[in-house]
């Protein structure tokens, strides 16, 4: 049999299992009666529930992700919330019985709390929710510190540190992204990629987009709801900083919105001068992952296009205004605005 290129869990399409079967499950494994709401995704079956108790989410892990990362998932929730509550991250609901995963035939199925407000994606990009986001992500990567997990070392190419596998996903799209992506593998192999390995390592999330991030629409300057904790691995700390940072670059202005983003975060958790000279660049390969695997992605279950490629008009926009401003002078002018003293 030949091994998929993108590996078995980017591959196959979410599960799918009736809302009446998953709705009885929740009734008899956890007491909760209620109706369910079907919710996006990439990977896994998703479901909103709503009973006279509150609101939840119901998730249904692919068949191809293994226990060992559903129950890494899982204990990273539950570190968090340890170490941070005030982190506004899902909450783990145990079953009747105390289990935090339900291992049925169709897969790994959990229960976590439902977190109010509104995608990031629809509220206007304004510096002060970049702020707010950099905060945020801060915070959570502090809480994550130290966290560990036999399944945190696994190989994920959302991952930034695996951009030069992307290789054997080309072939499905156009001339010129393929060109694109062949010439900054080269530059990422011989440059940054060492470059990497010399940079704090630890557990990250791996995917603070605007899609997965909420808040108040009367009050958009704090973070509501961190979502969707289904890319996380190991990796160096910057390439999660880079993931946030490639969906807040304004196509006219790419520093209105890095700044603050970015000097938020530092305030948090200081970044290292070498950090910030990376950044640019791990911005880049954020946005060719994501026009890539994407791209790849929709040509393999077009039924699921909208959905998959909502990331890629941005990363488009996004490559042409880091080319225009030059990387070598925007990490310069982060680092600056990073050693400013604060007022």
């Amino acid at each position: 049999m030949t091994q998929d290129p993108a590996g078995s869990l980017l591959s196959l399409p979410p599960p799918s299992v009736p809302a009446e079967t998953l709705a009885g499950l929740v009734r008899d494994h956890w007491g909760i009666t209620g109706t369910l709401a079907p919710l996006t995704s990439e990977r896994d079956l998703n479901f909103r529930v709503d009973a006279a108790s509150g609101s939840f989410t119901l998730k249904l892990a692919n068949s191809a992700e293994p226990l060992g990362m559903t129950e890494f998932q899982t204990q990273a929730l539950l570190h968090v919330a340890s170490a941070d509550p005030g982190l506004p991250t899902p909450r783990v609901v145990p079953t009747r019985d105390g289990q935090t995963i339900l291992a049925t035939p169709d897969g790994a199925l959990r229960l976590l709390t439902w977190c109010p407000g509104t995608p990031l994606a629809k509220l206007p990009r304004t510096p002060a929710l970049a702020r707010a986001t950099g905060d945020a992500l801060a915070r959570l990567t502090i809480a994550l510190r130290g966290f560990s997990h036999p399944s945190d070392d696994h190989v994920l190419l959302w991952d930034i540190r695996q951009f030069a596998a992307l290789g054997p996903l080309l072939a499905s799209l156009p001339d010129r992204l393929q060109s694109d992506v062949r010439a900054f593998s080269a530059h990422f192999q011989s440059r940054i990629a060492p470059a990497l390995t010399r940079l704090p390592t630890q557990v990250v999330h791996a995917d603070f987009n605007p899609h997965n991030l909420l808040a108040d629409p009367d009050a958009p300057d704090a973070i509501t709801g961190i979502l969707d904790f289904g890319d996380m691995v190991r990796t160096p700390r910057i390439c999660d900083l880079a993931v946030a940072a490639s969906y807040l670059v304004d196509p006219e202005a790419p520093l209105l919105l890095l700044l603050p983003l970015v000097t938020a975060y530092h305030a948090r958790l200081p970044l290292l001068p070498a950090e910030i000279a990376l950044l640019p660049d791990l911005i880049t390969a954020r946005m060719l992952t994501t026009l890539t695997i994407a791209g790849w992605r929709a040509a393999r279950y077009p039924e699921n296009a909208a959905y998959i490629l909502r990331n890629a008009p941005s990363a488009e926009t996004g490559l042409l205004a880091l080319r225009k401003a030059d990387p070598a002078r925007l990490a310069d002018a982060l680092l600056t605005a990073c050693e400013r003293p604060r007022p």
